[in-house]
C-alpha cells in the first residue's frame, strides 16, 4: 500500500483512478471535488453515501426513473433526458463556439455526445438489439487497444455540433421506438451480446435491463456533467 505522510497534495488530481481502501487520516480537506462510483464512503464516522444519493434523486428525479424495472418508467426517462439534451443544444447554439471549449481538463461539449454516440451503438445496439454493424463513424470511445478507433470509429474525423445533433436525435428516436415496443420479459433477458471482440467485452452475461441502464445512465451523467461545465465556462466569462 502506497502511502503519504507529510505531504502537500493541494492542487492534485487523481484522474480515474482506483482509491478503493483508501483511508485519509487527519487530512484538510477544503474547497475539494470527488466525483465518480463511490460506495461505503465515511466522513469523520458518518457513512455518507445514502445521503448524497438521496440528494442526487431529490435534484434529478430522473434517476430514479433509470432504476426502475418498468418499462413505462424507463419511456418516461428516456424523453426527459432526451429532452435536457434538446434543451442544452439550444443553449450552445447561443454562444459561437461554446461546444468546442473545455475547463478543469475535461470533455468538450462536442466530445462528450461524440462519446455518446459510441454508447449508443455499443450498450443499445450491440448489447440490447444484438447488433453486429460497425460503430458511427463519428463516435468517441474507450482510449485503450484493441478497441481504441475500432470497428468503424474514425478518430480523424471533426463533425460539427449540427452533424452531431443529427446523429443523437435519430439515435434518441430509435431508443425511443424500442422502449415503445418493448416489455418486462424481454428486459428481464439475457442480453444478445454477439460473440466477438468488440466493446463492451463485459456486458456478457448482463441482461438487456443492465445494458438499457448503462445507456441511460451514461446520457444522464454526461449531460450533467456537460451542464456543470456550461456553467463554469459561462461563470468564468461572465467574470
Amino acid at each position: 500500500m502506497t502511502q503519504y505522510i507529510d505531504e502537500d497534495l493541494r492542487g492534485a488530481e487523481f484522474r480515474e483512478c482506483d482509491l478503493t481502501g483508501a483511508r485519509l487520516i487527519g487530512v484538510v480537506m477544503q474547497d475539494a471535488v470527488v466525483d465518480g462510483f463511490v460506495t461505503n464512503l465515511v466522513v469523520n464516522g458518518v457513512e455518507v453515501t445514502e445521503y448524497v444519493e438521496a440528494e442526487l434523486d431529490r435534484r434529478h428525479p430522473v434517476r430514479v426513473l433509470i432504476r426502475s424495472a418498468d418499462p413505462a418508467d424507463l419511456r418516461t426517462a428516456s424523453r426527459q433526458l432526451r429532452a435536457g439534451w434538446a434543451t442544452t443544444f439550444e443553449r450552445i447554439r447561443r454562444t459561437p463556439g461554446l461546444e468546442r471549449r473545455s475547463v478543469n481538463g475535461e470533455w468538450s461539449a462536442v466530445q462528450t455526445m461524440r462519446h455518446l454516440v459510441f454508447v449508443h451503438d455499443s450498450w443499445f445496439r450491440r448489447c440490447c438489439l444484438g447488433s453486429t454493424e460497425l460503430f458511427t463513424p463519428m463516435g468517441i470511445g474507450p482510449t485503450v487497444e484493441p478497441y481504441l478507433g475500432a470497428h468503424g470509429v474514425d478518430l480523424s474525423l471533426d463533425p460539427t455540433l449540427d452533424e452531431i445533433v443529427s446523429v443523437r436525435d435519430a439515435q434518441a428516436a430509435e431508443l425511443e421506438a424500442w422502449l415503445d415496443e418493448v416489455d418486462a420479459a424481454q428486459l428481464a433477458a439475457p442480453a444478445p451480446v454477439p460473440d466477438d471482440d468488440v466493446w463492451p467485452p463485459y456486458a456478457r452475461g448482463r441482461s438487456v435491463r443492465q445494458c438499457l441502464g448503462t445507456v441511460l445512465n451514461e446520457t444522464f451523467e454526461h449531460y450533467r456533467f456537460c451542464v456543470r461545465d456550461l456553467d463554469l465556462i459561462e461563470a468564468q466569462d461572465a467574470a
